[in-house]
């Protein structure tokens, strides 16, 4: 178990990526993601999680630096080989943080067995994951409904469905919180540490401050100029008021009159 912990999941270096190659999203940043951990991205919108999130997720590529995965590099060509995408495929899953953008199917269970069955896993199994998923989720009196038509927290349940279907080794998760009222977020927090509990690697996204001091096993730090400005232990980060309000993550209260 040990051994498996020290396993590096993914390993960034200097990486560089930017929008059309003018508008920068990430400048030289280098990261690693041990298995079992929960890494929290922590940062103010804009400074570049979500892109960093599709990178690993090898929906994007950098402009310049490396992504390993697995220890294998992160690269379009790879991906152009079945055996690695399809197996890339099964052990990463990415929940966007607009959840419209990944629900399309006609409905929730259309969605949920999507995925593994694109993956090739047999149509029994696909059923049995399917309402093992939808269990998990307390979502099986949603199975006929169009997602197009459920509320935020639904959305997002099916959305965690989708991909749990997959079993997959690695989640990233892009702002999962968003647009969630606080039960639906007490929810989904105990979701991540089930899943972190049951040994999996997780990277999120986030700039909810309440949210990573729950989940976070490590944190890291983006600044405004898409830039590592921190890693490392989340009390001692949390605790560091002038990063974090260098980084626009809070503010410094001045009292009236003073």
């Amino acid at each position: 178990m040990d051994a498996m912990k020290n396993e590096l999941i993914f390993e960034v270096a200097d990486l560089c990526f930017a929008y059309d190659q003018k508008i920068p999203a990430l400048n030289q940043v280098s990261l690693t993601v041990a298995a079992g951990e929960n890494l929290v991205i922590l940062g103010a919108n804009g400074c570049g999680k979500s892109t960093l999130l599709k990178i690993l997720d090898g929906l994007y590529f950098p402009d310049r630096g490396s992504v390993l995965a697995f220890g294998n590099p992160l690269t379009e060509a790879a991906f152009l080989e079945d055996a690695f995408n399809f197996d890339f495929r099964r052990r990463v899953g990415l929940v966007f943080q607009d959840t419209d953008v990944q629900l399309f199917m006609p409905s929730v269970w259309d969605e949920v067995a999507f995925a593994p069955l694109q993956l090739g896993v047999g149509r029994e199994e696909v059923k049995q994951r399917v309402e093992s998923a939808l269990a998990a989720l307390q979502i099986e009196k949603l199975r006929d409904r169009p997602p197009h038509q459920l509320s935020s927290g639904e959305k997002r349940r099916v959305a965690l469905a989708s991909i749990l279907s997959l079993s997959p080794d690695v989640w990233l998760l892009d702002e999962p919180t968003t647009g969630l009222d606080p039960r639906s977020q007490g929810w989904l927090v105990e979701f991540i540490l089930n899943q972190r509990q049951a040994g999996k690697t997780l990277v999120t996204a986030t700039h909810d401050l309440a949210v990573a001091e729950q989940i976070a096993s490590r944190l890291l730090v983006f600044d405004e100029d898409h830039r590592v400005a921190a890693s490392g232990d989340p009390a001692e980060i949390l605790g560091d008021h002038v990063l974090l309000h260098r980084c626009n993550l809070s503010h410094f209260h001045v009292p009236a009159g003073g």
